[in-house]
């Protein structure tokens, strides 16, 4: 068969009968009208001499065509090859050419892959295992710094609204974590890719309800660095004069650990770890001092924060509500976890949560009435360095400046958390095409994006800036986005189930859970915003400017236009020396931005799905090119009405060209990976619909996106 561009002419098609016997093609020329038709003859027996159809004047009818040959109406396509798209319908542009606007004529191509392709798509499916370097202590150690630093400054926040229930309130807000657990473990075992969860919201949803998750995101680990080091420079300035200025140290703090984050994931991991482990040996010490405090003095201490603290009985509910709510915070960090989901070993993602959640419990509600049973109330009050004053009053002053040490430790480890979570969240923007390739740029030895590592930097100094360097700010603000963060996974988690049901996963979580999940979110969220209303006007000012960010950066070529339609309604510009050519630029540079082509990957020929996939891609990607790719092991593989389909496809989409690729490999991650490396189109860019319970392969492996039930 000759191929389209070569002899400028329609795809040939055939089909197979009942019969056994294969029904060339016939292509028909009407010369009456400006078409052609590709029509696929019926079976042999169906034929019949009274249902006997003359091409030659026009389509059949209806009834004519289930006993007759079958006619699909085409528009012409030059014979030569090439050429554009065009409709008859009106311009928006009243002056100038919207030629742009329409793409070529697609082609038919069939493809065998070499053994070169072959042996680089198993070269990076390797590379790609390699990445899974995380067990479940390093892994636990990239968020547990987030976590279970969280003590230093949950604690004395929890206080100053819940008084003396604070343990009380604690305790409830990390079983509450509880209901995520087995979230988060559905989500990772059915789409483990970092970067989540927005590339769980781009998987089950569309791109631009996965846009607003990533800002979240983005707001989320950006706050986590800053708090994280405004509160280690805030503890040292706490226990003394110091020879910078506070905000000064918090900016060296995150300058620093810039620095750290670009020794790459795996060596990051080691040092969050041992940083960790030293974190978890000063809170048991601290733990286990405070218990024989308490065995040697009593409990009078604790009688008497609790007569002076408790009020009357219909506001004790009210009070725990509060602590609840500003409680949560303890937990901040383990959003961060999916992050790196894609690095962490296959199964270890429950271990890594456990590894958390168990000792958040304890900690928090443990230490938490440990101060209230040795520390007055009024000290605990003024919330400054809570936990180095009950160390000093345990052991002394060597026990305090050990506290105040591992304070400013594992809240640095907090920043190497948010830098290294966004990095993961950077890079997928990027293969999304939501930023550009320049944030993939890594460091030759250990791979690190630096790129992303500074620009991350740069915007959590500019968010610091803006804020006045103020703690308060940052704080207040963080509370709302990361409940808002934690709401995303019960919310991705029903769309999951809803749009992609048929996903093999490795746990299942009730509905009822989820349900009772997002209702936990809202009130917590309601919670935070009555205990201090200003929190959502620096939550929304922040949120809504990331979001316009990457709405701008989504819309590149729908703004252009705009642009282009400005220019187009003042005709004086188009002759002045000045700006006559800036018609051209704008064109050039549409064009260019929409040059990169995606894939779908299809395994049928029905027309309505295939039409539903490539609306996707119109809707969500900004190209106006799209290659059809089928994989097949046979001749008769091939889907009898694919070539016709995709014909019709390409006519109705006139900005987008349509292009049929038919490979002659099986489907599996290795030909996928080869057939990027061909078309050197990313995967990330490949769409294909969800696969069943029983496909063997991996979603991590293939990299492709899901875009369809």
């Amino acid at each position: 068969m000759p191929r389209p561009e070569e002899a400028g002419e329609n795809i040939e098609t055939g089909t197979v009968g009942n019969d056994g016997a294969k029904h060339g093609p016939r292509e028909i020329w009407n010369e009456e009208h400006d078409s052609q038709w590709i029509a696929i003859e019926p079976p042999s027996g169906l034929r019949t001499g009274s249902h006997t159809h003359c091409l030659d004047s026009g389509p059949p009818s209806f009834t004519d065509s289930q006993f007759d040959i079958i006619v699909r109406r085409q528009r012409l396509r030059p014979r030569d090859g090439g050429g554009r798209k065009m409709t008859a319908l009106p311009s928006r542009f009243l002056h100038l050419s919207n030629d742009f606007e329409f793409a070529g004529w697609g082609s038919l191509m069939r493809m065998t892959l070499t053994e070169d392709d072959r042996k680089e798509g198993e070269s990076r499916l390797q590379e790609i295992r390699r990445q899974s370097v995380l067990g479940q202590f390093t892994a636990s150690a990239l968020a547990g710094n987030a976590v279970l630093g969280s003590v230093f400054y949950a604690l004395p926040a929890v206080v100053v609204v819940s008084s003396v229930y604070s343990p009380i309130s604690l305790f409830i807000a990390t079983l509450v974590l509880f209901l995520w657990r087995p979230i988060m473990e559905e989500l990772g075992s059915a789409l483990p890719l970092s970067g989540a969860p927005y590339t769980y919201i781009l998987n089950v949803s569309s791109k631009s309800f996965a846009l607003v998750g990533a800002a979240l995101l983005i707001l989320d680990f950006t706050s986590t660095s800053v708090v994280s080091a405004a509160i280690a420079a805030s503890y040292l300035s706490g226990e003394g004069k110091l020879p910078l200025p506070e905000y000064i140290l918090a900016i060296l703090v995150l300058l620093v650990f810039t620095i750290i984050s670009l020794s790459g994931v795996k060596e990051s991991a080691r040092i969050a770890l041992v940083v960790l482990i030293f974190h978890m040996g000063t809170m048991t010490v601290l733990i286990i001092s405070s218990c024989v405090y308490w065995g040697k003095t009593g409990s009078q201490q604790l009688r008497d924060n609790w007569s002076s603290g408790k009020n009357s009985s219909s506001s004790v509910a009210h009070e725990i509500f509060n602590g609840v709510c500003l409680g949560m915070l303890g937990l901040t960090g383990f959003e961060c976890i999916p992050s790196h989901i894609g690095r962490i070993k296959k199964g270890y993602l429950p271990l890594v949560l456990r590894n958390l959640h168990i000792p958040a419990i304890a900690m928090n509600t443990a230490i938490m009435l440990l101060v209230l049973a040795v520390v007055p109330l009024e000290t605990v009050l003024q919330g400054s360095n809570v936990l180095s004053v009950l160390a000093q009053m345990m052991a002394g002053k060597w026990l305090r400046v050990w506290i105040v040490f591992d304070a400013f430790i594992v809240l640095c480890g907090g920043v190497l958390t948010g830098i290294l979570s966004a990095c993961e969240l950077l890079e997928q923007l990027a293969l999304h095409r939501v930023l550009p390739n320049l944030f993939l740029r890594a460091m030759p030895k250990t791979q690190s994006l630096y790129v992303s590592v500074l620009s991350f930097t740069v915007f959590s100094l500019v968010l610091y800036v803006s804020a006045g360097a103020s703690l308060n700010v940052i704080s207040q603000m963080f509370s709302l986005v990361w409940l808002t963060v934690m709401s995303l996974f019960p919310l991705t988690l029903l769309l999951l189930k809803f749009n992609r049901g048929r996903i093999a996963r490795s746990s299942h979580t009730p509905l009822a859970v989820i349900v009772v999940a997002v209702l936990v979110s809202i009130a917590v969220f309601a919670g935070n915003i009555a205990v201090n209303p200003a929190t959502a006007g620096y939550f929304s000012a922040y949120f809504l400017g990331i979001v316009l960010v990457f709405t701008a950066t989504q819309n590149k070529v729908h703004l252009l236009r705009w642009v282009y339609w400005m220019y187009d309604q003042y005709p004086y510009l188009h002759s002045s020396k000045l700006t006559r050519t800036w018609g051209t630029k704008l064109i050039d540079l549409m064009t260019s931005l929409r040059r990169q082509p995606v894939c779908i990957l299809v395994k049928s020929d029905e027309v309505n799905h295939l039409f539903h996939m490539i609306l996707y891609v119109s809707k969500n990607e900004e190209t106006s090119c799209v290659k059809i790719v089928y994989f097949y092991e046979g001749e008769a593989g091939i889907p009898s009405e694919l070539e016709a389909n995709a014909r019709i496809l390409d006519e109705a989409f006139p900005e987008i060209t349509v292009d049929l690729i038919i490979v002659n490999a099986p489907f599996d991650p290795p030909n996928v990976i080869a057939l990027s490396h061909r078309l050197q189109i990313p995967t990330s860019l490949m769409f294909m619909t969800c696969p069943g319970f029983y496909f063997p392969h991996s979603i991590a492996e293939l990299g492709t996106r899901i875009i369809s039930i």
